[in-house]
């Protein structure tokens, strides 16, 4: 229904008349400009590692298949090994079915059924589980490794084949793009259902996660040279697809891949780069796509990692203010990275942004793991809500969360508040705007307008006090906005709750009374 212009009117004056502890002058002003800083917002932001995609998730972009199980997994047979994660058994653990991809082709299909788009995971450590007979050695000599496992080869060299030779003793990397890209013929072609591939997980930790196939630590030779060979063979069976990696498991990985043995005192991540560069068949003719890493942050608050879930008032503080380490150059959180690596703020995103532009220009960004901790908790959805704003004003390509929490509803609820904050769909728009506040340290703020219809603009705000803040809002927009609907997310349910609208107070100008602790969805419109 819509709401008259006067109601409106009186009604915004109503709600200025109860703001914070009634208060008249914001506590915050956000300054949003619709004709500053425009650009497309990728849909692959809002992903996740749940290759189910429940329903809670609805309107999500982008789902994975990846994490330590890939490592080892048989695309012939289904089998994988769990590696350190639990006695590195090889078993059906992935799935019970021996129709050669299942696992794969199930996720794919449902992405695809879902309208999502999928990162599948290619193995390139060397070794795939030749069995489903539990446990390995976890220091094997080279003849035990032979003997549980198969080699997985980047290119077959002949005619590929569908079921795949179960005889021949070895495992083919492109073989198995091949059958994806055979029975998903649009994936390269429909944005809505791309299929991506990544080179394996977290290569830097195999030594450790994975010491029965891979006893010794990777070095940066090492890694280069199979990514080369690995994203060469998918290349060859999909020419168009675009290819993820070196999917580093966090910070010491990307600065040393782990205090490789042939670092000497080179940048692991500039190393990569000019690596996959200087491979190029042809001048621009990519093997690398996506420089993709994990960041897990090393923030602490009370003494306690954020991403251990706790609540304390310590914690939650530190968990709301960590999304600045993806970006704000004078942020510095208290964690040992700052302390001993960086001697300063991390500003992750355009610190690597900085390396791509200088070692290969071009190549696109992902952080296909994260997670902020407390899943269930208010505060575990402010800094989720916050870290989709930053993705999406700071151009990454895409981004898959990694579920870590008993429950994720508020961490769900966070996706809401840009992908179906009415329940019916609705979204943040796919241009990201100006939006600037006062306080970084009280507040977040994000802005957008759609390239199909950029009359509106909507805005996510971010209240991270205990307390209610008056925020003052000024639109710089072509059209005149005159009323906003209103959207909000506070502790009292993991899910947005459409609140009164509120009207402008002069010409795109606007006073809002937000909630504590609470993220809010504003759709301002004529």
């Amino acid at each position: 229904m819509r709401i008259g212009r006067g109601f409106l009117l009186l009604m915004g004056t109503a709600l200025l008349g109860c703001t914070s502890e009634g208060k008249t002058t914001p506590d915050v002003f956000f300054t949003v400009d619709s004709t500053t800083n425009a650009h497309a917002i990728s849909p692959y932001i809002y992903g996740t590692n749940d290759s189910a995609l429940p329903a809670a998730t609805k309107g999500l972009a982008l789902s994975r298949v990846g994490g330590n199980r890939l490592t080892a997994y048989n695309w012939e047979t289904n089998a994988s090994n769990a590696g350190s994660d639990y006695k590195y058994s090889s078993d059906n653990y992935l799935s019970t079915s021996t129709t050669p991809g299942y696992p794969m082709m199930k996720a794919a299909q449902t992405a695809s059924d879902a309208g999502a788009g999928i990162i599948l995971t290619v193995p390139i450590a060397g070794w795939v589980a030749a069995d489903e007979n539990g446990p390995c050695p976890s220091q094997p000599t080279a003849e035990q490794i032979a003997g549980r496992f198969f080699p997985i080869l980047p290119k077959k060299g002949s005619a590929f084949a569908y079921p795949p030779d179960l005889t021949d003793g070895t495992v083919y990397a492109d073989e198995f793009v091949a059958y994806i890209e055979s029975q998903f013929p649009n994936a390269q072609t429909d944005p809505a259902r791309s299929i991506f591939y990544m080179l394996d997980n977290e290569p830097d930790l195999w030594s450790q996660t994975h010491s029965e196939i891979h006893p010794t630590p990777v070095t940066y030779a090492e890694l280069a040279q199979k990514s080369i060979d690995f994203a060469t063979g998918i290349k060859g069976a999909a020419p168009q697809a675009l290819v993820f990696g070196p999917v580093n498991y966090g910070w010491d990985g990307m600065v040393s891949l782990q205090q490789a043995t042939d670092a000497n005192g080179r940048d692991f991540l500039e190393f990569y780069l000019d690596s996959m560069k200087t491979a190029e068949p042809s001048p621009g003719q990519r093997l690398l796509d996506v420089l993709d890493v994990h960041w897990y942050p090393e923030a602490t608050g009370d003494g306690k990692r954020i991403t251990d879930d706790g609540v304390t008032a310590g914690e939650v503080e530190a968990r709301l203010q960590a999304p600045r380490s993806l970006w704000d150059e004078t942020y510095i959180e208290t964690s040992w990275i700052t302390q001993d690596s960086t001697h300063g703020p991390i500003h992750l995103i355009p610190r690597l942004q900085a390396k791509i532009d200088q070692h290969y220009p071009g190549t696109k960004m992902s952080i296909s793991e994260y997670n902020y901790g407390a899943g269930g908790d208010i505060s575990g959805g402010l800094a989720q809500a916050d870290v989709l704003g930053v993705f999406g004003r700071e151009g990454l390509f895409a981004a898959t969360v990694w579920l870590m929490s008993a429950s994720n509803s508020f961490l769900y609820a966070g996706f809401a508040m840009y992908r179906n904050y009415d329940g019916n769909s609705a979204t943040f728009g796919d241009t990201s705007i100006s939006a600037t506040t006062t306080d970084a340290d009280a507040s977040s703020v994000y802005a957008s307008v759609s390239s199909q219809d950029p009359t509106n603009i909507v805005v996510v705000a971010i209240n991270k006090l205990t307390t209610s803040q008056l925020a003052g809002i000024t639109l710089t927009h072509p059209a005149q906005l005159t009323a906003a609907d209103v959207y909000t997310l506070t502790s009292t349910a993991a899910a947005p709750k459409q609140g009164n609208p509120i009207a402008a107070v002069n010409a795109n100008s606007f006073k809002y009374n937000m909630p504590a602790r609470s993220v809010s969805t504003l759709v301002f419109h004529p």
